[in-house]
């Protein structure tokens, strides 16, 4: 593309820029992120994001007009933001004391609990790379990932000390009151500020290591609402709430949710481990008028409502993400909570992609929304070009929110600015997104494909099936057949064959699986994605 072109396409690009921020900026303002703000507040916040990126902007806008509210809630102490604040900023002090430099790495092994933000937070005014790690990682899996991201700092919860020791880095512990924990470093720290560092806060997120090794993917983040307001246009959380995360917060899901939560001065409600009875016992308690999760934590909390109810009248937003979510799970949340229910979809890599509201699930069971503004989705084939409405294509994504690349090197495919996510879908005629499997997930049997995720979704439409997974196995005669693993509710007793006919009944006779396997549960990570390679072999 010639200098001239790509010049004259310079005015639309920032007509769109100033659309897009605008928008954000009346959708932020509608939710009760700010009011109209005098000269010198705004001031200080575009200074907080300057030097801190997001996360510290998020939390300068809360404490600025909320700073006596409570900001967090875990299962053993709150704080309100100007604790939360002045907690990471000692914290901060502290660890550049200790030879902390701009730039530096630092690792945050932790569950969701108070300590992981003042971590999070002190990162922000240090200027770290900060990187996000995951709870399940074994000793070996995060020493190499730890050696691979240059960590030189980690801070962890105790509980994890025996991985942990395999790391070469300095180390405090993120709970805990000991002269190892970052509550030391606190109470020990000037209550002084930092010079702005050189570097803006760098967040690595890792892929979530279905298929093999986690990726590191990187956020470097400019002056943007489109982040925030993108997220709020379709999934309506409102200034000073409580949010319940049930989600980790090391996930993109579970921290894009919370430093938006935060930035509204809503308290988040913290648990360690997402056990149905603790979620549903807080949502109750706290009065929660939201509650961000995966589908699977989800399915459990609606199983334990059904055998215990609790009175949820303040509860308005379900938002859903990181793994499908089964049109049957849809209805079964419509149904208990009412038409409260959110799904996004997107991935490490593009972030959010599209956004399905309680009216899509109402009108489309199984689609995943409309992207939100700021964000545009194609599906192409595989020549590059659009495809028909209607038609499987891959689905690639433009926004300003992708990431820059894998910390290891490499990328995503971008075909014309759009970022590929590795999925295949289509659009309806109304503009819906459907996700049609992974693209390297297609199996042929017999000279023809399936995407294991349709006969998912009919297996699990059952009355009688919790869940369901399907995967490829070689066959002599077909080269590849279906074998499907299936999650029966409690107390259901169902024949394998009854349940083939089920399937036979709705798609074609080349998508029924010719194994079924009953198993008590499917494996799953952190996020709630089932690890297919876990599931029993032969």
């Amino acid at each position: 593309m010639s200098l001239a072109s790509e010049v004259a396409k310079l005015p639309f690009q920032l007509t769109k820029r100033v659309s897009i921020e605008g928008l954000s900026a009346l959708t932020l303002l509608r939710a009760g992120a700010f009011g109209f703000e005098p000269p010198q507040r705004l001031a200080q916040v575009l200074l907080a994001f300057q030097r801190n990126g997001p996360a510290g902007a998020a939390l300068e806008v809360a404490r600025r007009r909320h700073g006596t509210r409570t900001a967090i809630i875990d299962e053993q102490r709150s704080l309100s933001f100007d604790e939360l604040e002045q907690r990471s900023q000692r914290l901060a002090v502290a660890l550049r004391a200790a030879g902390f430099r701009d730039g530096d790495s630092v690792g945050l092994l932790c569950r969701n609990h108070a300590g992981l933000f003042e971590a999070l937070f002190a990162a922000a005014k240090l200027g770290a790379r900060t990187v996000l790690l995951n709870t399940d990682f074994g000793r070996d899996q995060l020493a190499d990932v730890c050696t691979r991201e240059r960590i030189g700092l980690l801070l962890h919860d105790e509980e994890f000390e025996p991985a942990a020791e395999s790391v070469e880095a300095d180390r405090y512990y993120t709970d805990g009151t000991g002269g190892s924990s970052i509550d030391a470093l606190i109470r020990t720290a000037p209550a002084t500020r930092l010079p702005r560092p050189t570097y803006g806060q760098q967040i690595v997120l890792l892929t979530s290591g279905t298929t093999g090794t986690p990726k590191g993917a990187a956020r470097e983040f400019g002056i943007s609402l489109a982040i925030p307001g993108g997220y709020l246009s379709r999934i309506p959380l409102r200034s000073q709430e409580n949010v319940l995360v049930a989600v980790p917060v090391f996930h993109a899901w579970g921290l894009l949710s919370s430093v938006i939560a935060l930035a509204l001065a809503d308290t988040l409600v913290l648990r360690r481990h997402a056990r149905a009875a603790e979620l549903a016992d807080g949502l109750q308690r706290y009065g929660c008028d939201a509650l961000v999760t995966v589908p699977i934590v989800l399915s459990r909390l609606l199983a334990e409502l059904a055998e215990n109810p609790r009175q949820l009248p303040a509860l308005r937003v379900v938002a859903v993400s990181g793994s499908a979510l089964e049109p049957d799970l849809a209805r079964r949340a419509r149904s208990v909570l009412g038409d409260v229910l959110y799904n996004l979809y997107g991935s490490t890599e593009v972030a959010y992609a599209s956004i399905a509201t309680p009216t899509d699930l109402a009108e489309a069971p199984g689609s995943v929304g409309k992207p939100p503004f700021g964000t545009t989705v194609r599906i192409l084939d595989d020549s590059g070009a659009p495809a028909p409405a209607g038609t499987s294509g891959r689905i690639f994504v433009g926004s300003t929110l992708q990431f820059g690349g894998y910390t290891g090197g490499g990328s995503k495919e971008q075909v014309g600015g759009l970022m590929a996510t590795g999925d295949l879908g289509h659009l309806d005629e109304h503009g819906r997104l459907w996700i049609d499997g992974r693209d390297d997930d297609m199996i042929v049997s017999g000279g023809e494909n399936v995407f294991p995720g349709e006969v998912e979704h009919t297996l699990a439409a059952h009355p009688d099936v919790l869940e369901a997974a399907v995967v490829a196995v070689p066959d002599p005669e077909f080269g590849q057949r279906l074998r499907a693993f299936v999650v029966l509710r409690a107390g259901a007793a169902l024949p394998a064959e009854e349940l083939k006919a089920h399937v036979k009944q709705r798609l074609a006779r080349f998508k029924v699986p010719r194994d079924v396997v009953f198993v008590p549960e499917l494996p799953r990570n952190p996020a709630g994605k089932v690890v297919k390679r876990e599931l029993p072999q032969g």
